[in-house]
């Protein structure tokens, strides 16, 4: 990284000075700034993404393939439940007297 930056003639002690003039003019605004710079990265990896989406299906779409075997759908299945029978029915139930 260092050779890169001193291909432009930034030398460390230039990159601090620029720092350091950056923070003074855009102190407060500087998350905000920040956010804004990753959120236009985020977009642009989106776009390049797409971009090789589109790609992709060109190229899959040039090739011919045999279609994928879809399984066939099962008929509707009945879930027989059965109720619990009780014996006693609310015409049998004695009760006792009461005192």
């Amino acid at each position: 990284m260092t050779s890169s930056l001193l291909a432009f003639g930034l030398t460390p002690t230039t990159i601090i000075i620029l720092l350091l003039l950056g923070v003074l003019l855009f102190g407060k605004k500087l998350p905000e700034m920040g956010r804004m710079l990753g959120k236009g990265v985020v977009e642009f990896k989106k776009g390049l993404a797409g971009l090789e989406d589109t790609f992709d299906t060109t190229t899959t779409a040039a090739r011919p393939s045999e279609p994928a075997a879809l399984e066939q759908p099962r008929p509707p299945q009945r879930v027989t439940t059965t109720a619990p029978k009780f014996e006693d029915s609310p015409n049998n139930i004695t009760t006792t007297p009461k005192a």
